[in-house]
């Protein structure tokens, strides 16, 4: 598992398909979809922590984008 797209292949695996219109809210919803995939045991460890820190990735990576968005917008 390499990309978000992997990720989104995986839950989709386990019939969950998100999709909000704001990727934060996503991302989130990702995260704890994934929780709950593993706690039912029906994920391995390696597949969650493999996807889990994709989903991270990704939310800082769109975090950092906005921060710097804003900074630009407010003339830093």
């Amino acid at each position: 598992m390499k990309t978000m797209y992997d990720v989104q292949q995986l839950l989709k695996r386990f019939g969950t398909f998100i999709y909000t219109g704001n990727r934060l809210a996503d991302l989130d919803l990702m995260e704890s979809e994934l929780k709950e995939i593993k706690n039912m045991n029906m994920l391995q460890a390696n597949d969650y922590t493999q996807a889990l820190l994709l989903v991270r990735k990704e939310k800082r990576r769109l975090k950092q984008m906005e921060e710097r968005n804003n900074d630009i917008s407010n003339g830093d």
